[in-house]
């Protein structure tokens, strides 16, 4: 197995393709520019919100996911922090291979406390729902408990269908988990978080697959069946990873992480990955591909939910300052580093 480079960026955090793409691949740049890549590497820019974003640390445009129906709708959805700091997810439509700005329609605004835990990805399920990830709020220890707070959207995975319900800019499912709780914010659906930077589901089975940074002593990777990741915690901050955290705060139904990765081993911020289904790495098929941001070593375990993971493994394959992972439609598996280069996992030929 090798990286081969698909180009160069300026502080790329994500990659994607649209649903019926088959030659571009399109490059979040932190800065505020998505670029569309074609298989020569040509890059242009897609989506330029640089004006509407403050950038560095966690900060930034941090995401973009592609409608299902984007082949005839031509809609996306970018997460960034604002200028204020605060997180919004927008909606634009593309027209003619770039975005038509003047098509900017708001979704979500969330204030945030602190410049971390920002969360970041915006990503479709299986169900066709827009899922939104939200770290719980920065500094440090969950000092304001928010994460297992069902009336604040901070520390949890949020779904959504981004189509309007009267005055209200998307729709609230209603088989979210807590849509009928008083004083439970509807569009939670899974919550106990600390910063769930990237997540995915396995596109064969529906699994969700999330990586939740750590504070002090361990990274967390948690899976759970299509499905079952509604109504479910995550268990921070009465817990960091398997080792119990905020003595005030209480969680005995979290759901405990498949794999930790201890700092002890030079871990400081997991990147969470996918399961890779490339019918030509098949060493790889069915197996978790994940990182750290400190260490760079791509390693990967069998996915299965509700197991521990005794079988990760290095793939003997490094990438400074990993940043964040990608499939395009193919299965093809992609690793993004910070410092420009993204990279597409292929088979030694």
């Amino acid at each position: 197995m090798k990286l081969t480079e698909i180009g160069s960026f300026d502080l790329p955090l994500y990659v994607a393709q649209p649903p019926g793409e088959t030659e571009d691949l399109y490059v979040v740049e932190q800065g505020g520019t998505i670029q569309r890549v074609d298989p020569t590497g040509d890059a242009k820019t897609f989506l330029d919100v640089s004006d509407e974003i403050v950038s560095g640390g966690e900060q930034g445009l941090l995401s973009v996911a592609f409608a299902p129906d984007y082949e005839r709708s031509g809609l996306l959805y970018v997460d960034y922090t604002d200028t204020a700091g605060d997180t919004r997810v927008v909606e634009y439509q593309a027209r003619g291979g770039t975005v038509d700005e003047s098509t900017r329609r708001e979704l979500l605004l969330v204030e945030q406390p602190y410049p971390n835990h920002n969360g970041g990805l915006v990503l479709f399920g299986p169900d066709g729902k827009l899922y939104i990830g939200l770290g719980d709020g920065g500094g440090g220890n969950d000092q304001d408990r928010r994460a297992l707070d069902l009336s604040d959207l901070l520390g949890k995975i949020l779904r959504i269908d981004p189509a309007p319900d009267g005055d209200r800019p998307y729709t609230v499912p209603s088989d979210n988990p807590f849509v009928d709780l008083e004083g439970a914010r509807g569009e939670i659906y899974s919550l106990g978080l600390r910063n769930p930077w990237r997540f995915s589901f396995d596109r064969m089975t529906g699994d969700l697959t999330i990586g939740d940074v750590g504070q002090e002593l361990e990274e967390e990777i948690d899976i759970v069946a299509r499905g079952e990741g509604s109504g479910v915690s995550f268990g921070w901050s009465a817990f960091e990873g398997r080792t119990r955290f905020n003595d005030d705060q209480s969680d005995p139904g979290a759901v405990p992480p498949v794999y930790v990765a201890t700092h002890d081993a030079g871990n400081c911020s997991i990147t969470g990955g996918v399961v890779s289904r490339d019918p030509d790495l098949p060493t790889l098929y069915g197996r978790y591909v994940w990182g750290d941001f400190c260490v760079g070593d791509l390693q990967s375990f069998t996915a299965a939910p509700g197991r521990d993971a005794e079988d990760n493994r290095s793939l003997d394959l490094d990438v400074d300052s990993l940043s964040s992972f990608g499939e395009d439609n193919a299965g093809n598996v992609y690793a993004v580093s910070l410092s420009g280069p993204v990279y597409r996992l292929d088979p030694n030929r």
